[in-house]
């Protein structure tokens, strides 16, 4: 069996954002980068089949800079078998459509059986690039996977819905999989896997090497939320609280 997972480096969400000179995207200098944290699961999810099949070997792939490879490096340790790099310094500058069609036109020259992405991205959060990759490479696509289960001959999954509900479907490979927070519990590399994997190959494809598509989405502005009024927090007994929100809201709004 042949398993693909696609992760993105991001920033950690405590690190300190500022604005680009461009105002298209944040400034990217001394920010702390890890593996988007929904890949971790898609990750573990992978290593968990070929635990199983035995006879797999899983492919991480990532876009980005050279820093992706540090990325990717976490992810050999923890049990993917070779890392394929998209070379490209601007990610941010292509769309979700962009962005997939460069893995499909990759993945499709492998025949990989079965595709993880994670639900979406810390950063971005769009949610489209596993979607998009299920279509263009004509394979079913499972989203907000929250369970997953192999029997040799097709997924079993439970997905997330509104509202709390959650749905079973069923699919023979090739696949793709998106992967909720929860599916698993990610594992953490051993010393011993962490220095297998500094011997784990990972190859360089240019970006201009791959024709990809030109994307659909163009970022005019980039800002930060505005900032509201504070709130107002009422204190008393609930009587007193209720006499006070009655007066707030004849004074402040037209509700009363």
């Amino acid at each position: 069996m042949k398993i693909l997972v696609c992760i993105k480096q991001v920033p950690d969400m405590e690190s300190k954002f500022k604005i680009n000179g461009e105002g298209l995207w944040y400034e990217e200098a001394n920010l702390a980068w890890r593996i988007n944290e929904y890949d971790e699961y898609a990750i573990e999810q992978a290593v968990q089949v070929k635990e199983q099949v035995g006879e797999a070997e899983i492919t991480v792939l990532s876009v980005g800079p050279e820093r992706v490879r540090e990325a990717m490096k976490k992810a050999l340790a923890m049990g993917c078998d070779r890392g394929v790099q998209i070379a490209c310094d601007d990610p941010w500058r292509r769309d979700s459509f962009e962005i997939a069609s460069l893995i499909a036109e990759y993945a499709a020259k492998e025949s990989f059986d079965l595709i993880f992405t994670g639900m979406q991205s810390q950063d971005r959060g769009s949610a489209q690039v596993g979607t998009l990759l299920g279509e263009m490479l004509g394979a079913p696509v499972l989203t907000t996977v929250v369970d997953f289960s192999w029997d040799g001959t097709k997924i079993t999954a439970r997905r997330e819905l509104e509202g709390g509900m959650k749905g079973v479907v069923r699919t023979p490979l090739p696949a793709v999989v998106t992967c909720q927070l929860g599916l698993n519990t990610p594992r953490y590399p051993t010393l011993p896997n962490i220095m297998k994997a500094k011997k784990k190959e990972i190859v360089s494809l240019p970006v201009a090497d791959l024709a990809g598509v030109e994307g659909r989405l163009a970022t005019e502005k980039t800002a930060f939320p505005e900032k509201k009024g504070s709130g107002l927090v009422l204190e008393g007994e609930p009587r007193e609280m209720a006499g006070q929100l009655l007066g707030i809201l004849r004074l402040k709004t037209k509700v009363l």
